[in-house]
């Protein structure tokens, strides 16, 4: 992957993926490595619906774990 993507469906996807499956440490380290900044794509994908999770190391839907997933 030589860019994150623009679409918040997919970048969300990609964020996960890459930490998931242990490309980088940290959503900081993923950032970095793609010069973007953390609280650029933390902010950018709240505004679509999704928050980051540091405990489950992935971005997640808002709302998702304050109702048990459903």
């Amino acid at each position: 992957m030589d860019f994150l993507p623009q679409d918040p469906a997919i970048l969300v996807s990609s964020i996960n993926m890459l930490l998931r499956d242990e490309e980088f440490d940290t959503l900081e380290a993923l950032c970095y490595y793609f010069n973007r900044e953390p609280e650029e794509i933390k902010a950018y994908l709240e505004q679509n619906g999704y928050t980051y999770s540091e405990e489950q190391r992935q971005m997640r839907p808002i709302g998702y774990d304050s109702n048990n997933g459903k």
